[in-house]
């Protein structure tokens, strides 16, 4: 399957949840769907990125469905995110399928370019305590994607990130999900 493109139909997922219960992405259709591919359960920028959607999630529409992907072991997931208690879903994909299914790229130069990029979030995630716990290239390698799902299960848009830092900006995933 290529990227996931504006007018392409809801990819379809089925990924255990860190709720202990398995998501499957077709039951939400009928709602607005922010899907993010993360990269791994202690990727810094990852955890500042989810700790800052959620202080705001008061700002989304309360019918607004946000899927969080990682590359991770459910346990281990599970055990990361207690930090964040996040109020959206965050699903555990610790065989890659869908990363590769929907060509999610790898980069380390994309990678090592972040920090660089924006020394602030890297100062930030780093204050926070967020630090990566993985020496895998493959998991460090992998670029963040961003989709926006409407009401119809149809991409509206899909950002394949430049790098570890670079995301849909959350005011313009408040303004999604309030029907923007």
């Amino acid at each position: 399957m290529p990227k996931i493109s504006p007018g392409d139909q809801m990819p379809n997922i089925i990924l255990p949840s860190i709720d202990g219960g398995e998501f499957d992405i077709s039951l939400v259709k009928g709602k607005r769907i922010i899907l993010t591919f993360f990269r791994f359960e202690s990727c810094p920028f990852c955890n500042i990125r989810i700790n800052k959607i959620t202080k705001r999630w008061s700002e989304f529409n309360e019918d607004t469905v946000m899927v969080g992907i990682f590359d991770a072991n459910v346990d281990k997931l599970t055990k990361s995110m207690k930090k964040h208690n996040p109020p959206f879903v965050i699903l555990a994909d610790e065989e890659y399928t869908s990363f590769k299914e929907y060509e999610i790229q790898k980069s380390i130069f994309r990678v090592l370019f972040a920090p660089l990029r924006a020394p602030m979030t890297t100062l930030h995630a780093i204050l926070k305590g967020y630090i990566p716990k993985t020496l895998s290239i493959s998991k460090m390698s992998t670029i963040p994607v961003d989709i926006l799902i409407d009401e119809n299960g149809n991409v509206v848009r899909s950002h394949y990130c430049k790098d570890t830092v670079d995301h849909i900006p959350i005011n313009d995933l408040i303004k999604f999900s309030n029907g923007g």
